[in-house]
């Protein structure tokens, strides 16, 4: 397999804010992801394999006021059963290394991003500064067999065109996405695109455990410092 792709770093500027994700967590102008226990509450060293089912799509609504990313973890994620029937043929898990979502002129590398032990203990993840995304390796890996949640993240920017910039739009609701994958490409469809505060990203219903889902995180553009967006999508059926 070649060797993945090498981050492209944006210029540095002035000005720039992160964006916040919960969970471990994740933000650029997602600054920081706020991240949950990837191995579930038994802390077995594997992800339940029980599906749910998507969050429900919403409008994305600008809050009136801004407020500081939080660095507090979310809960653990908890197994509902899911109504949906998998796709057919689909590749087997495997890394993400590209994602792609036509509608939004969006086409990023992805790369592998582990938690290091002090962002464990705590709770607090930023993505390298780039504009590139960057996949949450505890969680899911994509494909046929995936165990949880794949999360993916990325940088949003002020004051500039960037890839993720592009993701707050509830429009895109229906859109498809592609992940390629070392085994194949994927095919999502975005369920759902909505808002959450940045201190209580870590609640929210993203950090369930279903097997296959795609979410990915970054700043929403319209309150930088006091909210993210979160875009969920289910594999697409045949």
């Amino acid at each position: 397999m070649d060797a993945p792709e090498q981050p492209t770093a944006p210029p540095r500027r002035a000005g720039r804010r992160w964006a916040a994700v919960g969970g471990l967590g994740a933000a650029a102008v997602l600054s920081a992801v706020l991240l949950t226990d990837p191995w579930g509450a038994d802390g077995a060293g594997s992800p339940a394999a029980t599906a749910t089912a998507p969050v429900a799509a919403s409008s994305a609504t600008p809050p009136s006021a801004a407020a500081p990313p939080s660095a507090a973890a979310p809960r653990t994620p908890s197994a509902a059963p899911s109504t949906a029937a998998p796709a057919a043929d689909r590749p087997a898990a495997a890394a993400p290394v590209r994602l792609s979502l036509e509608a939004a002129r969006f086409d990023v590398a992805v790369l592998p991003l582990a938690p290091s032990e002090q962002e464990l203990a705590t709770e607090l993840l930023v993505p390298p500064d780039t504009l590139d995304g960057y996949w949450l390796t505890p969680y899911g890996m994509p494909g046929e067999g995936s165990e949880n949640t794949t999360y993916i993240t990325g940088h949003s920017w002020e004051d500039r065109d960037a890839p993720f910039n592009r993701l707050s739009d509830p429009g895109l609701v229906g859109s498809e996405i592609e992940l390629e994958t070392g085994a194949g490409t994927l095919e999502y469809v975005v369920d759902s695109v909505v808002t959450h505060d940045k201190n209580t990203l870590k609640d929210s219903d993203i950090w369930r455990i279903v097997p296959d889902r795609l979410v990915i995180v970054s700043c929403y553009t319209e309150d930088l410092w006091g909210k993210n967006v979160v875009l969920t999508a289910s594999p697409k059926q045949a």
